[in-house]
């Protein structure tokens, strides 16, 4: 299943505020645009390969919902959202072998709004050199988000993910070190695994998709052009 997501926000102090567009399939991201940079970023580098899309198309439809929002907070009198706070997963990419490269794993998981921190720390010590994915959609209409550590497992190091939404009094800190490794959780390994999956199995669909839709806006384009 292939779907377009898109959403904007602000608080009620400030009219300007954080949105995403992306594609996604099967809930894992094919790609996002980046509304700063105003360019689009690959989940994977190798779908680069496979189709294009215009960011301006993203922005345009970025605008309309920022103008959409305005109306629904008049209408609603500014009720804010409910603050639902995430449940929090720690666990390695791979099986657990000291001083063998891994990658740490922090998920968080069903929260609303889409406004979250996720922050490492190693042995006291905030560490700065992570990477992040965008906000992606549930079900649910809440929010899931990874954030990755690279890391060479050793039985003195300890890492925590801390966590800070506005649904939780207080950060939410989960902790991991190699004495309490455990198999990865069904629900996390699905996640994690979909994409990989995604990738060997639908490529070849997503690329006919794209250039099929592309190829059909090309044709409409050319109709409506004037003589």
């Amino acid at each position: 299943m292939i779907s377009q997501v898109a959403f904007v926000q602000r608080s009620l102090t400030s009219e300007k505020g954080p949105g995403e567009y992306s594609y996604n399939i099967n809930a894992d991201e094919l790609f996002h645009v980046d509304l700063e940079l105003k360019d689009i970023v690959w989940r994977l580098p190798r779908f680069r390969d496979l189709s294009t899309y215009p960011a301006e198309s993203a922005l345009r439809n970025i605008a309309v919902l920022r103008s959409n929002l305005e109306i629904l907070m008049r209408r609603s009198n500014n009720t804010p959202v409910e603050n639902v706070p995430p449940k929090v997963t720690l666990y390695p990419e791979k099986p657990v072998e000291l001083g063998e490269p891994n990658v740490l794993v922090c998920l968080a998981d069903g929260f609303l709004p889409p406004v979250i921190s996720l922050t490492w720390v190693k042995n006291g010590q905030e560490v700065k050199d992570t990477e992040e994915t965008d906000f992606y959609p549930n079900k649910d209409h809440s929010f899931r988000k990874f954030s990755y550590l690279t890391f060479v497992p050793n039985a003195e190091d300890i890492y925590y993910c801390r966590v800070e939404h506005w649904g939780l009094a207080q950060p939410l800190t989960k902790e991991w070190n190699p004495n309490m490794a455990e198999p990865l959780p069904e629900t996390a390994e699905s996640v994690v695994c979909g994409l990989g999956l995604v990738v060997g199995v639908v490529g070849i669909i997503v690329g006919t998709v794209f250039f099929i839709k592309g190829r059909r806006n090309n044709e409409a384009n050319v109709r409506r052009r004037p003589m």
